[in-house]
Protein backbone atom coordinates (compact mmCIF):
# COMPACT_ATOMS: atom_id res chain seq x y z
CA UNK A 1 0.00 0.00 0.00
CA UNK A 2 1.37 3.39 -0.87
CA UNK A 3 1.62 5.70 1.87
CA UNK A 4 0.71 9.24 1.57
CA UNK A 5 3.04 11.91 0.58
CA UNK A 6 2.01 13.50 3.39
CA UNK A 7 1.63 11.31 6.14
CA UNK A 8 5.76 10.30 5.09
CA UNK A 9 6.09 13.91 5.75
CA UNK A 10 4.42 13.44 9.00
CA UNK A 11 6.59 10.80 10.12
CA UNK A 12 9.66 12.12 8.94
CA UNK A 13 9.11 15.36 11.54
CA UNK A 14 8.22 12.80 14.38
CA UNK A 15 11.52 11.00 14.10
CA UNK A 16 13.42 14.57 14.00
CA UNK A 17 13.13 15.15 17.38
CA UNK A 18 13.94 18.72 19.13
CA UNK A 19 17.32 18.57 21.12
CA UNK A 20 16.75 18.99 24.53
CA UNK A 21 18.29 21.54 26.59
CA UNK A 22 18.55 22.35 30.31
CA UNK A 23 17.96 25.67 31.58
CA UNK A 24 17.79 28.70 30.08
CA UNK A 25 16.57 32.53 31.27
CA UNK A 26 14.41 35.29 30.03
CA UNK A 27 14.46 38.59 31.62
CA UNK A 28 12.06 40.48 30.66
CA UNK A 29 9.81 43.41 32.10
CA UNK A 30 6.54 42.72 29.92
CA UNK A 31 5.13 39.21 31.36
CA UNK A 32 3.47 38.69 28.06
CA UNK A 33 6.37 38.53 26.25
CA UNK A 34 8.01 36.18 28.64
CA UNK A 35 4.89 33.61 28.57
CA UNK A 36 4.99 33.99 24.88
CA UNK A 37 9.15 33.36 24.81
CA UNK A 38 8.95 30.85 27.24
CA UNK A 39 6.82 28.63 25.18
CA UNK A 40 8.78 29.40 22.20
CA UNK A 41 12.10 28.14 24.01
CA UNK A 42 10.81 24.92 25.27
CA UNK A 43 8.42 24.08 21.72
CA UNK A 44 11.06 24.78 19.23
CA UNK A 45 14.14 24.64 21.45
CA UNK A 46 13.93 21.93 23.71
CA UNK A 47 14.48 23.26 26.80
CA UNK A 48 13.46 21.63 30.03
CA UNK A 49 13.42 24.55 32.38
CA UNK A 50 12.42 28.37 31.78
CA UNK A 51 13.43 30.99 34.71
CA UNK A 52 11.63 34.09 34.32
CA UNK A 53 12.58 37.31 35.81
CA UNK A 54 11.16 40.87 35.53
CA UNK A 55 13.73 43.19 36.53
CA UNK A 56 17.91 43.07 36.42
CA UNK A 57 18.16 42.24 40.42
CA UNK A 58 15.71 39.09 39.83
CA UNK A 59 17.39 37.89 37.11
CA UNK A 60 20.99 38.23 39.19
CA UNK A 61 19.06 36.63 41.93
CA UNK A 62 17.62 33.90 39.62
CA UNK A 63 21.09 33.13 38.27
CA UNK A 64 22.92 33.07 41.69
CA UNK A 65 20.32 30.40 42.47
CA UNK A 66 19.83 28.18 39.67
CA UNK A 67 22.26 25.83 38.13
CA UNK A 68 22.77 24.54 34.70
CA UNK A 69 21.63 27.48 32.78
CA UNK A 70 23.08 27.38 29.32
CA UNK A 71 21.83 30.87 28.44
CA UNK A 72 20.36 34.30 29.82
CA UNK A 73 18.48 36.16 27.86
CA UNK A 74 18.10 39.81 29.04
CA UNK A 75 15.84 43.06 27.43
CA UNK A 76 17.61 46.58 27.38
CA UNK A 77 14.36 48.13 28.56
CA UNK A 78 13.75 46.52 32.01
CA UNK A 79 14.01 48.12 35.48
CA UNK A 80 17.94 48.41 36.77
CA UNK A 81 19.66 48.01 33.77
CA UNK A 82 21.58 50.86 32.29
CA UNK A 83 22.66 49.01 29.17
CA UNK A 84 25.18 46.84 27.38
CA UNK A 85 27.92 47.49 29.65
CA UNK A 86 25.82 46.17 32.71
CA UNK A 87 25.92 42.91 31.14
CA UNK A 88 29.83 42.54 30.90
CA UNK A 89 30.73 41.45 34.37
CA UNK A 90 27.22 39.16 34.06
CA UNK A 91 28.93 37.08 31.51
CA UNK A 92 32.04 37.37 33.49
CA UNK A 93 30.63 36.37 36.32
CA UNK A 94 29.41 33.46 34.84
CA UNK A 95 31.43 32.55 31.73
CA UNK A 96 30.04 29.38 30.85
CA UNK A 97 26.72 30.69 29.95
CA UNK A 98 25.79 32.37 26.81
CA UNK A 99 24.95 36.05 27.26
CA UNK A 100 22.86 37.69 24.88
CA UNK A 101 20.13 40.53 24.65
CA UNK A 102 16.95 40.37 23.45
CA UNK A 103 15.45 43.91 22.52
CA UNK A 104 13.13 46.04 20.71
CA UNK A 105 15.86 48.35 20.35
CA UNK A 106 17.47 48.24 17.23
CA UNK A 107 19.88 51.35 17.73
CA UNK A 108 23.32 50.48 15.86
CA UNK A 109 25.22 51.85 18.94
CA UNK A 110 23.14 49.42 21.29
CA UNK A 111 24.61 46.32 19.05
CA UNK A 112 28.21 47.45 18.80
CA UNK A 113 28.50 47.94 22.53
CA UNK A 114 27.13 44.46 23.03
CA UNK A 115 29.28 42.87 20.79
CA UNK A 116 32.80 44.93 22.55
CA UNK A 117 31.28 44.06 26.10
CA UNK A 118 31.82 40.07 24.59
CA UNK A 119 28.16 39.55 24.90
CA UNK A 120 27.16 36.22 22.86
CA UNK A 121 24.89 38.22 20.20
CA UNK A 122 22.40 40.41 19.87
CA UNK A 123 18.52 39.58 19.00
CA UNK A 124 15.89 42.10 17.58
CA UNK A 125 12.34 41.25 19.45
CA UNK A 126 11.11 42.22 15.44
CA UNK A 127 12.26 39.02 13.68
CA UNK A 128 10.35 36.09 13.13
CA UNK A 129 9.99 33.63 15.32
CA UNK A 130 12.21 31.03 13.30
CA UNK A 131 14.83 33.64 12.81
CA UNK A 132 14.71 34.34 16.65
CA UNK A 133 15.28 30.22 16.99
CA UNK A 134 18.21 30.04 14.13
CA UNK A 135 20.02 33.37 15.98
CA UNK A 136 19.82 31.66 19.73
CA UNK A 137 21.20 28.70 18.01
CA UNK A 138 24.03 30.01 16.24
CA UNK A 139 25.09 31.55 20.27
CA UNK A 140 24.38 28.46 21.49
CA UNK A 141 26.46 26.68 18.48
CA UNK A 142 29.24 28.84 19.86
CA UNK A 143 28.72 31.55 17.08
CA UNK A 144 28.33 35.31 17.99
CA UNK A 145 25.03 36.79 16.15
CA UNK A 146 24.43 40.16 14.92
CA UNK A 147 21.25 41.20 13.39
CA UNK A 148 21.42 41.45 9.46
CA UNK A 149 20.86 45.22 9.66
CA UNK A 150 24.04 45.90 11.04
CA UNK A 151 25.39 44.95 7.59
CA UNK A 152 22.36 45.47 5.48
CA UNK A 153 22.31 48.62 2.76
CA UNK A 154 18.25 48.50 3.53
CA UNK A 155 17.48 52.31 3.74
CA UNK A 156 15.19 52.41 6.04
CA UNK A 157 17.41 50.70 8.32
CA UNK A 158 20.37 53.54 7.85
CA UNK A 159 17.72 55.96 8.29
CA UNK A 160 17.32 54.01 11.87
CA UNK A 161 20.43 53.85 12.78
CA UNK A 162 21.72 57.50 11.60
CA UNK A 163 20.25 58.75 14.80
CA UNK A 164 22.45 56.45 16.94
CA UNK A 165 25.48 58.22 15.24
CA UNK A 166 25.14 60.75 17.77
CA UNK A 167 27.94 61.41 19.97
CA UNK A 168 27.55 60.04 23.11
CA UNK A 169 28.51 63.47 24.81
CA UNK A 170 25.68 64.99 23.11
CA UNK A 171 22.53 61.89 23.84
CA UNK A 172 23.91 62.07 27.54
CA UNK A 173 25.23 65.57 28.78
CA UNK A 174 25.75 64.09 32.08
CA UNK A 175 28.75 62.18 31.38
CA UNK A 176 27.41 58.76 31.22
CA UNK A 177 25.13 59.14 33.45
CA UNK A 178 21.45 57.49 31.59
CA UNK A 179 17.90 59.00 32.57
CA UNK A 180 16.88 55.53 34.06
CA UNK A 181 17.01 54.74 37.62
CA UNK A 182 18.89 52.56 39.39
CA UNK A 183 16.92 49.43 40.77
CA UNK A 184 16.35 49.16 44.86
CA UNK A 185 19.20 46.47 44.88
CA UNK A 186 22.10 48.48 43.14
CA UNK A 187 20.53 51.53 45.70
CA UNK A 188 21.69 49.49 48.33
CA UNK A 189 25.11 48.69 47.34
CA UNK A 190 25.58 52.52 46.29
CA UNK A 191 24.74 53.10 50.45
CA UNK A 192 26.97 50.25 51.44
CA UNK A 193 29.80 52.00 49.01
CA UNK A 194 29.53 55.04 50.29
CA UNK A 195 30.30 53.62 53.79
CA UNK A 196 33.10 52.54 52.58
CA UNK A 197 32.23 48.51 52.73
CA UNK A 198 34.38 45.95 50.51
CA UNK A 199 32.65 43.66 48.10
CA UNK A 200 32.52 41.18 50.72
CA UNK A 201 31.12 43.28 53.65
CA UNK A 202 28.46 44.52 50.88
CA UNK A 203 27.77 40.39 50.44
CA UNK A 204 27.32 39.54 53.52
CA UNK A 205 25.00 42.90 54.63
CA UNK A 206 22.69 42.42 51.61
CA UNK A 207 22.71 38.66 52.05
CA UNK A 208 23.71 37.98 47.96
CA UNK A 209 26.50 36.64 46.33
CA UNK A 210 30.14 38.34 45.66
CA UNK A 211 29.64 37.99 42.18
CA UNK A 212 26.32 39.38 42.29
CA UNK A 213 27.98 42.58 44.29
CA UNK A 214 30.30 43.08 41.25
CA UNK A 215 27.65 43.23 38.56
CA UNK A 216 25.83 45.52 40.61
CA UNK A 217 28.96 47.57 40.91
CA UNK A 218 30.12 47.60 36.75
CA UNK A 219 26.24 48.66 36.70
CA UNK A 220 26.37 51.60 38.88
CA UNK A 221 30.03 52.74 37.32
CA UNK A 222 28.12 52.62 33.75
CA UNK A 223 24.83 54.41 35.01
CA UNK A 224 27.04 57.30 37.04
CA UNK A 225 30.00 57.25 34.66
CA UNK A 226 32.16 56.76 37.19
CA UNK A 227 35.60 55.11 36.93
CA UNK A 228 36.31 53.69 40.68
CA UNK A 229 34.23 53.63 44.09
CA UNK A 230 35.26 57.49 44.92
CA UNK A 231 33.98 58.79 41.70
CA UNK A 232 31.12 56.68 42.06
CA UNK A 233 30.65 57.52 45.77
CA UNK A 234 31.22 61.30 45.03
CA UNK A 235 28.65 61.38 41.74
CA UNK A 236 25.69 59.96 43.08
Amino acid sequence: MQVPANLEKTNVEKAMPVAERDTVLVADDHGLYRSGFSFLLRDRMGFRSVIEASSFDAALDRLAETPNVELALFDLAMPGISGPEGLRVVKEAYPSIRVAIVSGSEERNDVVKAVAMGLNGYVPKSLADDEIVGALNDILDGRVFVPRFMTSGNAEHRAKLASSDTPAAKRDPGGGATNKAISPRQRDVLDCVRRGLSNKEIARELDIAEGTVKIHLAALFSHFGARNRTELATRS
